[in-house]
Order: C-alpha cells, then sequence, then structure tokens
C-alpha cells in the first residue's frame, strides 16, 4: 500500500501520540502515551520514505539533507498542530522523525505546572532554565509561561527557536518570533540583536554551546529575564554542565556570573500514566535562595541538593519527590517511577517507609541494578 502523509499524520492526532517515525524496512511508527505502535503492515521502501520525506520538505530543507545529512524545520498542518520534523539519512536512505506539537497551549494546571513559580516569573531580571531529555515536555512548559506572561504582563518578549514550535498571538505582550536559520543566522547572535530591541523577556530555544550560554548570561545580567533550555535532568547536573562548558580559567567568573544572576531550574520528565492513557509531568524545581548562591559561588552544587529538600517554604522540591507523590496517588507504576529517580535506593526506601511499593521490593539492594536517568 502506498502511505500518505496526511492518513499518517491524522492517524497520530486521533490515537492522541506524540512522534511519528518513517524508516525503511519498517512500517510506520506512532509513539503513543509513550509507547510505539505500528501504523500499518506493509513495510516502507526507499521510494515511500523519499516521496513522503519530499511531500512535506521545502526545496532548501532537502539540499541541506543531501549536503549534511539532515535537516530540521516545524509546518503546519491543516488548522490541527504544527509539527517539528527532522529529515536524515541512514544507511543511505531518508529517515523522518516528525513531532506533534499542539495548537493550543495548555495552562499550568493542566501540565501540573507548580504555582509557586508564578513568582518568579514576575523577576524583572535573570535566567531561568527549563531542563530534561528530549521529549520531555520543556518547550511546551515554556509555552505555557510565556503565554501566562503574555496574558498577563505588557512586556516585549523575544523568542529565538530553532525551529519556532509553538505560535504566540499578541495579547498584553508583543511578541517577537525569530527562527535560526530563516530569520537569523545564529542563537549568540540573535541574543546580540534582541538586546538592540526593546526586549523585556528572552527566549533561548536552546543553549547548545559556550557561545549560547554567554550570550544569554550577558543577558541576563544587563537587566533581562531570559528563559533557557539544557538537556540535563536536575539542578546540580544542570549548573555543572553550565560552568565546565567554559575553560577552566573562566570556570570561576561563571560561577558568580551564575550566582548573581540564576533564578531558577526547573527539570522535567515525563512518565506513562497507570491507566495506560497519556503521560503526566514530573518536575524538580530549585530556586536560587542566598544560600544556594553561596554553594554556587564556592564550587559546593554538590550541596544544592540538600538545600531543594530543605526549601519546601520556597516552593522547591526534588524530581524524586514528586515521582514519590505521583506513586504514591496512583498516578504511575512504581518501575516507571523508579527507572526515572535520581537517586533510585533512596527513592525505595522512601517508598517503603511510607508503606509503598510492591511486596517483593523489600530493600535498595532489589533493585541495584537499576540505572539512574542518564543527562542527555
Amino acid at each position: 500500500m502506498a502511505y500518505e502523509i496526511v492518513s499518517l499524520l491524522r492517524m497520530l492526532i486521533d490515537r492522541d501520540g506524540s512522534d511519528l517515525h518513517l524508516a525503511v524496512g519498517n512500517p510506520p511508527v506512532g509513539r503513543v502515551h509513550g509507547h510505539l505502535q505500528f501504523f500499518g503492515e506493509s513495510p516502507l521502501t526507499p521510494e515511500d520514505t523519499e516521496r513522503l520525506m519530499k511531500s512535506i520538505a521545502s526545496v532548501d530543507n532537502q539540499q541541506e539533507l543531501q549536503e549534511v545529512g539532515g535537516s530540521d524545520f516545524g509546518f503546519a498542518f491543516e488548522d490541527v498542530a504544527r509539527f517539528r520534523v527532522s529529515i536524515f539519512k541512514q544507511k543511505g536512505y531518508v529517515g523522518l522523525v516528525l513531532r506533534l506539537i499542539p495548537n493550543k497551549i495548555m495552562t499550568f494546571e493542566e501540565i501540573g505546572l507548580p504555582q509557586s513559580l508564578k513568582q518568579v516569573l514576575t523577576l524583572p531580571r535573570g535566567l531561568i532554565l527549563v531542563t530534561g531529555p528530549t521529549g520531555s515536555g520543556k518547550t511546551t512548559s515554556l509555552a505555557t509561561m510565556l503565554d501566562w506572561l503574555n496574558t498577563e504582563f505588557d512586556h516585549h518578549i523575544i523568542t529565538i527557536e530553532d525551529p519556532i514550535e509553538y505560535y504566540h498571538t499578541h495579547k498584553k505582550s508583543i511578541i517577537t518570533q525569530r527562527e535560526v536559520g530563516v530569520d537569523v543566522p545564529t542563537f549568540p547572535e540573535a541574543i546580540r540583536r534582541a538586546l538592540r530591541q526593546d526586549p523585556d523577556i528572552i527566549l533561548v530555544g536552546e543553549m547548545r554551546d559556550l557561545e549560547t550560554i554567554e550570550a544569554a548570561v550577558t543577558a541576563a545580567e544587563t537587566g533581562h529575564l531570559v528563559f533557557g533550555t539544557l538537556h540535563t535532568t536536575g539542578a546540580v547536573r544542570t549548573i555543572d554542565r553550565i560552568i565546565d562548558a567554559f575553560p577552566t580559567n573562566q570556570q570561576e567568573q561563571i560561577r558568580t556570573q551564575l550566582a548573581g544572576n540564576l533564578k531558577a531550574v526547573i527539570s522535567q520528565t515525563l512518565i506513562p500514566k497507570k491507566s495506560g492513557f497519556g503521560r503526566v509531568a514530573a518536575f524538580e524545581v530549585m530556586i536560587t535562595t542566598p544560600a544556594i548562591q553561596n554553594l554556587i559561588r564556592e564550587n559546593k552544587s554538590y550541596r544544592i541538593t540538600s538545600a531543594i529538600q530543605t526549601g519546601h517554604k520556597y516552593g522547591m522540591h526534588l524530581l524524586d519527590e514528586h515521582l514519590t507523590a505521583l506513586y504514591l496517588k496512583g498516578i504511575i507504576k512504581f518501575q516507571d517511577a523508579l527507572a526515572k529517580a535520581q537517586q533510585p535506593d533512596e527513592f525505595v526506601q522512601n517508598i517503603i517507609a511510607r508503606g509503598g511499593g510492591p511486596e517483593k521490593i523489600t530493600s535498595p539492594v532489589s533493585v541495584a541494578g537499576s540505572q539512574k536517568q542518564p543527562a542527555a
């Protein structure tokens, strides 16, 4: 049978899926509620993937695919949704992965974002980082935060994205959305230009290299509220990743800059619901208090975990604490929670202490083979 991109995308949307994978030798596959499902029986041929790719990719994207082996872009599907697309070569053939970006921006309540974050979002300047593995919902959370600011305040918000995913409309604020590779050549260049465009808030879609990190920190220092993302899990790893990106002779300076400008780190991951329908987000929230500022400045980031544990009154909590709460409420399965835990042994001990967990789990030794979530 000849697969058509329109019918495959409709199938993904109808099944409440998140991603569509098209690879030679396999039928189309959708990720639905975190699990992979076949969207047909006939394997895709090289001609199929080439045809499907050309049906959505521009001439420029197709040329980039031929020249460097891959290209990323976004496109709107009817009035239903947008998709972020990655086309690439594998084994000499064309492959595609399409991620669904819903048109509707969700609220804090729908996502489960802590309400305490709203106070941080009203700060006049500083750096707020949203982190997590690929596919953990960072873009969706950021869109929700920006939409709340757009609704409640009169700001000029500039987003720098690759590609643009959620489209924002002007509400109380003015929103300028710039796409890397289309509207501006690079993230650092876009940040430098943004500083001359009367911004109140700047969103940096991905802090992927040293130059972008430097530009984002400088923008926060010069009196703007800057949002950024990193593919790290947890506040400690995030801070270490930023500092380690700098040469040794600059690390003391960046620690001082981070201590003065970092306002919050929100780490997140998505877990399948116990019901089998949908996924739920689990968050770690670090709000930078004077005590945490000192730990960053003094190169004692390993003690930040303890500061988060004792900082509940500021709206802070660890990822493992949120996973524990979701499990004890019956929202997620024990093994799914354990797979995402940062400290698996401590997570199991805490569950046992609170009277939860499968009966066969009697000690942390039982999960000695479990793995922590790796930092991407």
